[in-house]
């Protein structure tokens, strides 16, 4: 058992410290990768100059999923330096995507959104394999709408000034390296230490028997810490030679992480290929180092001979009775406060700490009644197994409690980190809600750049069995009451009076899609002003003019639109596009890497609690054997090994399986709170699947606990004691 544990703590601490090399290889080499195609800033004598370039950074996104960077570009002459990935440059009415984009975005029909497709960019121009990116040249060229966007190379060298262009809205839109990096330690690399003290641990009392034997024959320190190693040694090269293997891989091929679909680079790794290999060297030294201190630290507090009683126990039932009370203040207890308050977080933490001291011991006193309960029930009918089991579950629920503590606490956590990640998105909850309610039957249309009237009435007759309204500040008056523009049959679909001129609504109109757009367009008096007009001046009153009016297109039988089909379409009567989508949709786009992140977090904690699972399990298993031993004269008393797979099941499986199932309860209470101001990530999957680790590793060291302690059963034989 000891050699299963000292294998695992090695490959589990060899990955995590791959892990947090490989998270700093890949930020290193997305930096390095943007760097050099960062553009180059003319200086003033340099503004028309022949080998210049007009650079314009916009984005766009596919649908549910994060944006991505779209660079409109127009050289002033054919050989002007190219950015990186690029061998030609496109012509006029043609674009370069990324391959990862291509792939992502067919279902979107991505290869003729920006024009006719020229090809992909090269991977020297990405800043990972699975970057989506798009160069984009217009059709009828690009003027230069502001002062930097000129460029005249890229990569800027010493004494160089960058654009301040760079390709790289991911960037923005990425979680800094140091959370990625703390995630790796808090829910891999402290697993895998908890998993190496068991390790080391296992098996201690037959060591320390060894160990005096050893110093009483005359061995020295070395000696021991020579045994010591040569004990270890074994399974730690084993695991550190898997972990190496799985180090290899993903250093030498791209590898998909699983639940994230996130594409690890190995060209990102293959740059910090030393330091990735050391980690299971490093992991294998840990072990060892490990393994020597532990034996030759002398044991101070080993006990003694005495029978101890159970009153150390005592503390476990005042602690318990505290574990409901806390779930309660930490679910309730923010409500009795406003919502801006401090009282309302710091009642919601303190609640959370509690519970967090308390659960272990409520868990601990559960299982200490039941086993009362199978004392009674087993003596009544006649189940020496469920007896001996009972009667070990109630004597001891302090094992129990430490036992349990580091899964309830770890599932706690985990579900904290994941609420939390939702709690920054309340905008995206609301514009889910407008997504859910009205779908895209009315979407918002925002053109990029200087679009002409006879552009934006060319994108209205484009747009196939759609009306158009226009909603802006009345009279100019940002930020006031609102005007509806439109002809009389977008009016009427939207169920509002169609004036020979001009009418006000005092009420919120019925449509709930012009609810949704008034929503979503800041306003403070709830006046709406209704204006006829034709399709001429609405072209005219559409075209961008910075008074934040806002464009909608609609179909008057409510059927939804076709939001790539308008996506394609504007790229083809604007010179760069326009932003498309649902009222509110820009705010659910910039919630998807609070999604994503939450994704790694679930990853990383799932990982995280199979190793705590398998921590807590592997320790009362040998508990559970160092004192099993007393049971083997069981098998002649009862005629049978069921007695063991009985005393099992409850020392091992039960408290395992009872701490998954009720911790994974009270961390989504706990949740529940914080996911109510924002969108929740903590789905019923993600809690099935967090009980659902605990259980199957608590099966599986049950059963393997079983066949161990028959084993010793069956090897057992009187000998006068």
């Amino acid at each position: 058992m000891r050699f299963v544990a000292l294998l695992l703590a090695t490959m589990v601490l060899a990955l995590g410290l791959g892990s947090l090399v490989a998270v700093h290889a890949v930020y290193a080499g997305k930096e390095e990768r943007r760097a050099a195609r960062t553009p180059v800033a003319p200086d003033g004598a340099q503004k028309r100059a022949a080998d210049a370039t007009v650079w314009l950074v916009g984005s766009d996104s596919l649908d549910s999923e994060r944006r991505f960077s779209v660079v409109y570009l127009a050289p002033h002459k054919g050989d002007a330096p190219l950015p990186p990935g690029l061998d030609d440059w496109p012509e006029p009415g043609q674009a370069v995507l990324s391959p990862a984009l291509r792939k992502a975005g067919a279902g979107e029909d991505i290869d003729r959104r920006y024009g006719r497709l020229a090809g992909t960019i090269g991977e020297e121009g990405l800043d990972e394999p699975s970057e989506w990116l798009a160069y984009v040249r217009p059709r009828d060229g690009l003027s230069a709408e502001r002062p930097n966007a000129v460029v005249t190379g890229f990569g800027p060298a010493a004494g160089q000034v960058s654009a301040s262009l760079e390709p790289g809205s991911g960037r923005a839109d990425e979680k800094p390296e140091w959370m990625f990096q703390a995630a790796v330690i808090g829910m891999l690399v402290v697993p895998a230490a908890a998993l190496l003290f068991v390790a080391v641990r296992t098996g201690a009392h037959a060591r320390d028997r060894r160990t005096a034997l050893v110093a009483a024959l005359g061995g020295r320190r070395l000696d021991r810490a020579l045994i010591a190693v040569g004990e270890a040694v074994s399974p730690a090269a084993l695991g550190a030679v898997i972990a190496t293997a799985t180090v290899a891989t993903a250093v030498l091929h791209d590898i998909r992480v699983p639940y994230t679909a996130y594409v690890l680079s190995s060209s990102h790794l293959r740059h910090f290929g030393w330091a990735v290999v050391l980690a299971p060297l490093a992991a294998f030294l840990v072990i060892l180092a490990a393994a020597v201190l532990v034996d030759l630290t002398p044991r101070r507090n080993a006990p003694g001979n005495r029978p101890r009683g159970t009153s150390r126990n005592s503390w476990l039932p005042r602690l318990a009775v505290l574990c409901p009370i806390a779930i309660i203040l930490a679910v309730r207890g923010p409500g009795l406060f406003a919502a801006d308050t401090v009282l309302r977080t710091l009642t919601s933490w303190v609640g959370i700490a509690i519970t967090v001291l308390t659960l272990p011991a409520a868990i601990a006193a559960i299982t200490a009644k039941a086993g009362n309960v199978l004392t009674r029930w087993a003596r009544s009918h006649g189940l020496p197994g469920t007896l001996v089991a009972g009667r070990r579950t109630s004597a001891y629920p302090g094992g129990t409690a430490r036992l349990v503590a580091g899964i309830s606490i770890a599932l706690i956590v985990l579900m904290q980190a994941i609420a939390w990640q939702g709690l920054f998105g309340a905008q995206t909850m609301e514009a889910r809600k407008t997504l859910d309610r009205v779908g895209r039957s009315l979407v918002t249309v925002g053109p990029r750049g200087d679009v002409s009237p006879s552009a934006m009435a060319e994108f209205f007759a484009g747009a196939p069995a759609a009306e158009a309204v226009l909603l802006a500040p009345a009279d100019g008056d940002k930020g006031r009451s609102l005007t509806l523009y439109g002809d009389c049959a977008a009016l009427t679909a939207l169920h509002v009076p169609c004036p020979a001129d001009e009418t006000r609504v005092g009420t919120l109109p019925a449509d709930p899609r012009l609810r949704e757009l008034i929503r979503w367009t800041p306003h403070m008096d709830p006046t709406l002003v209704i204006r006829r007009t034709d399709d001429r001046r609405l072209a005219e009153l559409a075209a961008p003019d910075g008074t934040g009016a806002t464009l909608a297109v609609l179909r008057p039988d409510g059927k939804p639109l076709s939001v790539p089909a308008l996506k394609q379409l504007s790229h083809e009567v604007f010179p760069r596009g326009a932003a498309v989508g649902a009222p509110g949709e820009s705010e659910l786009t910039a919630g998807v890497p609070n999604r994503d992140q939450g994704r790694w977090s679930a990853l990383f904690g799932m990982v995280g609690i199979a190793v705590l699972a398998a921590t807590a399990g592997l320790s009362a298993m040998a508990e559970f054997l160092r004192q099993g031993r007393a049971l083997a004269p069981l098998s002649v008393l009862t005629g049978g090994l069921r007695v063991f797979r009985t005393s099992a099941a409850w020392s091992v499986l039960a408290p395992l399986a009872l701490a998954g199932i009720a911790g994974t309860a009270v961390a989504a209470g706990l949740a529940a709170p914080v996911s109510a101001s924002g969108e929740s990530y903590i789905t019923g999957g993600l809690l099935v699947s967090t009980a659902g680790v605990v259980l199957v590793v608590s099966v599986l060291l049950w059963v393997w606990a079983s066949q161990v302690a028959v084993r010793q059963a069956r090897t057992w034989r009187p000998s006068g004691e």
